[in-house]
């Protein structure tokens, strides 16, 4: 079964597609009709803020930076980045037994993950462009998939997965 994140993905860039296709082929100036009615999705997207993880707490910062270190209780999350910067340091936070995950959407942004020693964790993130650097291996990714597993994650009590979903996006992953 395919991720969420990735059909949503594949489904705006057919819809996207086929609506410049159908503009070229009427000469139809698209941008015209797109930008009023995206204005109109998003504004109605703020009021209504789906949940694509039901019973998952959903989070919205448009523009700026999401920060946890320190003590902080993880939990499973949702949160809609449109441009800026989520920084989570897992080194002192508290992190329940079995597998929590952290979904992250939007546009633009740069993610940073801290996984203490002794924690799984999994990240996969589905973007036009993805570069990622994890645990010090490093790779860019062109409207592929990407994925990685830690070695320990099967055997993990605490395990944690990050899924992104933007259109371009910065993975870094290190382990102390």
């Amino acid at each position: 079964m395919r991720n969420q994140g990735q059909m949503i993905f594949g489904g705006l860039l057919i819809f996207f597609g086929l609506l410049f296709l159908f503009g070229t082929l009427f000469r139809i100036n698209v941008w015209a009709f797109c930008w009023p009615v995206g204005l109109i999705l998003l504004g109605g997207w703020i009021l209504l803020r789906p949940q694509l993880s039901p019973g998952t707490p959903v989070r919205v910062t448009p523009l700026g930076e999401i920060q946890r270190d320190g003590a902080w209780h993880v939990a499973n999350e949702e949160h809609w980045v449109f441009v800026g910067d989520v920084d989570l340091d897992l080194t002192r936070a508290d992190i329940p037994a079995g597998e929590t995950t952290l979904r992250l959407f939007g546009i633009v942004c740069d993610v940073s993950l801290t996984v203490p020693q002794g924690v799984g964790f999994a990240v996969s993130s589905t973007a036009f462009v993805t570069d990622s650097k994890i645990l010090g291996h490093q790779e860019e990714n062109f409207i592929m998939p990407y994925t990685f597993t830690s070695d320990d994650y099967a055997t993990a009590e605490r395990k944690v997965r990050l899924e992104t979903v933007f259109f371009v996006t910065s993975v870094k992953v290190k382990r102390v």
